[in-house]
C-alpha cells in the first residue's frame, strides 16, 4: 500500500455540509451542534481536521471526461454545451451549478479559525488553504456566471440584505479571488522543503496554490482581452503580468522540473515525489480510493481527427502541410509524428494486454475510431490499475502559462520560449519553437480557428496554443481554453473520425495485412466460422458502412463512397457572447428578484 495521509472529514451535522441551493438553506443556517465554535476550534489539530475535510482537487475521471463536447472529443453524452448548441436553452432547463453549500463551509472556518490556541503562522497556514478553496469555488462560479454575489462571511438568517442581494460585478469578485490567492500563496506551507512533511499528500500547499494563482490570472487576463462584451480589456494586462510573475516564481524555485518520461505521468502509482507534479490526485485501493481506466475506450471519450491532425511531424513541420493529408488513413496518420501522440492515442501496432498481438481499433456508430491511450494502464493487474495517481497540477502547465502570458503581453523573448515551451519539446526530442519563424509564417489552419489573434506575436501565440492542446490532450483543459480565447465558434464543428476511401479491406496495425473489412449496408455479416481470414490466419472484423442514420455500423461522410467517419449530423450553433455564460436557474431568480439575468438569458 502506498503511503498516504488519510483525509478526515468532519460532520457537525447535515446542515454544516448542506449542498442544497434552496433559498431557505442558502448560506443561512448555523451548524446544529452541541459543540460551539469556540470549543471546537481550540488547537492546530482541530484546524487541520476541518480544512482537510474540505479537500477537493481535480480527479482522474473528471479530467479525462472534461473535454466532452469540444473539438477534441466526440461524445453521445448529452453534455451541457452540446445540448445548448442543438436545443433551446433557458434558465428553465439549465439548472445546475448554483450551489453554495461548499462556500458556507469554507466561510464558517474562516470566521472561526482565529479562536484556536496556536501560533499565528500555524493559523495563517490553514486559513490560506481555506482561502485557496474559496478562490477555486469562486473561479468556477465566475467561469459559469461571470457576475455573482460575493460572500466573505457566513450568513445567518438575519442577514436578509446580504442573502437576497444581486450579483456583484465580475471585477470585484475577481479582485477578491486574487486577494485570497495572494494570501494563500504567501502563508501556506510549501509541499517541498523543510516543512513539506506538514502538508498532507494530496492536499495543496504553497506551490500548488501559486500554480493555481498563475492559471487563474492567465484565464482572467485572456478572457478580458478577447471578450469585449465585458468592457474590461484595459485591465487584462495586470492579470497577464500576475500570471507570468507567479509562474516564473515556481520556475525559479528550483523545486520542480519535467519528468523525462511523458507517459509515466499517467501510469504512475506514486506521483507525490515526481518532479513535475505540484498536486496529485492520489488513489489507494487499500483505503477504498480506486482508479479505473476501462471507461477510456468508449463512445463518450472518442478523440477527434482534428486533434490528431494538430500534432506536428517529428521534424517539427506541420502535418497539415503534407499534400493529400485530408485523405490519409489511420496508419499513415501516425507515421513520424510528435512522440506525444503515441502516449495519448492508441496507435498502429500497439498491443492491448493480455494480448501480445496488435490491437485493432474498434469501430461503431458515433465513434470516431480513435481511442484514448493517455491514462490507460496497459495491464490486467487490478492492483496496478487501481492504484494509479493522477497529476492534477503539472509543472508543464506552469511553463505554458508563463509563455502564453508573456506572448499575450508582447514581452516574450526566444529565451523565454527556451525556458518554457522548448523544455516540453526537449523532453520528447522535438525541434524547438522558433519565435521569429512562427511569427513570419503563421499556420493558416490555426489562423482560421482563432481569427481574433492579431499583432506581431500572432504566429507564436498560435503555436503556444497548439502546444497546450497537444501537451494536455484529453486532460480536460480544452473547454476552458476555448472559452477564454473567445473561440466558441470552434465548437460548432462536429468532431469526425478516421478516413476510409470506401468499402473494402483495411490494415489498422501497420503490418501491411488487412485487419477489417467494410461491407455494403445491404450485405450480411457472415457467421464467425465463415468470416474471411487474413494471411496471419486471423479473422477479419466486419462492419457495415453507409450514410448517417442508415442501418449500418459505421457512418461515412459519403456513404459507400467513403470519407471520414461521421459522429453526428445535428447542426450546432454557438451564440456569442451568450453561450460563454450560463443563466441563473429560474427558481433562484423567483426566490430572489435581485438576481438579474445577463447576456440575453431568460
Amino acid at each position: 500500500m502506498k503511503k498516504i495521509n488519510h483525509i478526515l472529514i468532519i460532520f457537525f451535522s447535515t446542515s454544516l455540509l448542506v449542498t442544497t441551493s434552496c433559498k431557505k438553506d442558502f448560506m443561512d443556517r448555523f451548524p446544529q451542534t452541541e459543540v460551539p465554535p469556540e470549543l471546537f476550534f481550540s488547537n492546530e489539530q482541530d484546524l487541520a481536521t476541518y480544512v482537510n475535510g474540505l479537500t477537493e482537487i481535480p480527479s482522474r475521471v473528471n479530467a479525462y471526461r472534461g473535454d466532452q463536447g469540444t473539438d477534441d472529443k466526440a461524445t453521445t453524452s448529452a453534455v451541457e454545451i452540446k445540448s445548448m448548441m442543438t436545443g433551446s436553452p433557458s434558465s428553465q432547463n439549465i439548472t445546475g451549478g448554483w450551489n453554495w453549500g461548499r462556500l458556507r463551509n469554507i466561510n464558517y472556518f474562516l470566521d472561526n479559525y482565529q479562536k484556536a490556541d496556536a501560533d499565528q503562522h500555524v493559523k495563517d497556514h490553514y486559513a490560506g488553504v481555506a482561502r485557496y478553496y474559496r478562490a477555486v469555488f469562486y473561479m468556477n462560479m465566475v467561469k459559469r456566471y461571470s457576475d455573482v454575489p460575493w460572500y466573505a462571511h457566513t450568513m445567518n438568517p438575519q442577514d436578509t440584505m446580504e442573502l437576497y442581494k444581486g450579483r456583484d460585478p465580475r471585477a470585484l469578485v475577481m479582485d477578491s479571488v486574487m486577494a485570497d490567492l495572494e494570501f494563500a500563496a504567501t502563508h501556506t506551507r510549501p509541499e517541498r522543503g523543510p516543512e513539506a512533511l506538514k502538508v498532507p499528500s494530496g492536499t495543496p500547499g504553497k506551490w500548488s496554490i501559486k500554480h493555481f494563482q498563475a492559471r487563474t490570472a492567465l484565464y482572467e487576463g485572456t478572457f478580458r482581452k478577447y471578450h469585449s462584451e465585458l468592457g474590461l480589456e484595459a485591465t487584462a494586462g495586470a492579470f497577464l503580468e500576475k500570471a507570468a510573475i507567479a509562474a516564473k516564481e515556481i520556475m525559479d524555485s528550483g523545486l520542480y522540473g519535467l519528468d523525462g518520461d511523458y507517459r509515466n505521468l499517467f501510469i504512475s502509482a506514486d506521483l507525490v515525489p515526481n518532479p513535475e507534479v505540484l498536486l496529485a490526485d492520489i488513489y489507494d485501493a487499500g483505503i477504498g480510493r480506486i482508479s479505473y481506466h476501462d471507461q477510456l475506450i468508449d463512445y463518450e471519450l472518442s478523440p477527434s481527427r482534428d486533434l490528431v491532425q494538430t500534432y506536428l511531424m517529428k521534424d517539427g513541420s506541420r502535418f497539415t502541410d503534407q499534400p493529400g493529408y485530408e485523405t490519409f488513413q489511420f496508419v499513415q496518420e501516425f507515421e513520424d509524428r510528435d512522440p506525444r501522440i503515441y502516449h495519448s492515442f492508441w496507435y498502429p501496432g500497439l498491443a492491448m494486454a493480455p494480448n501480445t498481438t496488435s490491437y485493432v481499433q474498434r469501430l461503431n456508430k458515433n465513434f470516431t475510431g480513435y481511442h484514448q491511450y493517455k491514462g490507460y494502464i496497459n495491464t490486467t493487474s487490478e492492483n496496478t490499475i487501481y492504484n494509479v495517481d493522477y497529476p492534477a497540477y503539472r509543472f508543464a502547465e506552469t511553463l505554458l502559462i508563463y509563455a502564453e502570458a508573456k506572448a499575450e503581453l508582447g514581452t516574450l523573448t526566444q529565451q523565454d520560449l527556451n525556458e518554457s515551451v522548448n523544455g516540453l519539446r526537449d523532453r520528447v526530442d522535438m525541434p524547438h519553437l522558433d519565435m521569429a519563424a512562427a511569427n513570419a509564417a503563421p499556420d493558416p489552419r490555426l489562423e482560421a480557428k482563432y481569427p481574433n489573434v492579431t499583432g506581431a506575436n500572432k504566429g507564436v501565440i498560435l503555436e503556444i496554443r497548439r502546444e497546450k492542446r497537444v501537451e494536455f490532450a484529453m486532460e480536460g483543459y480544452r473547454m476552458d481554453d476555448l472559452m477564454r480565447w473567445d473561440a466558441g465558434k470552434v465548437l460548432e464543428e462536429i468532431p469526425e473520425g478516421m478516413y476510409f476511401p470506401g468499402l473494402g479491406k483495411y490494415d489498422l496495425t501497420g503490418d501491411g495485412i488487412e485487419d477489417l473489412i467494410l461491407i455494403d449496408k445491404n450485405a450480411v455479416i457472415p457467421e464467425e466460422a465463415n468470416k474471411e481470414t487474413n494471411s496471419l490466419g486471423v479473422k477479419l472484423d466486419y462492419y457495415k458502412a453507409g450514410s448517417f442514420g442508415e442501418d449500418v455500423t459505421v457512418y461515412l461522410r459519403n456513404g459507400n463512397a467513403g470519407g471520414t467517419i461521421v459522429t453526428e449530423t445535428t447542426p450546432r450553433q454557438f451564440i456569442s457572447p451568450k453561450y460563454y455564460y450560463r443563466p441563473i436557474p429560474n427558481s433562484e431568480t423567483v426566490l430572489n428578484p435581485q438576481l438579474k439575468q445577463i447576456f440575453n438569458w431568460d
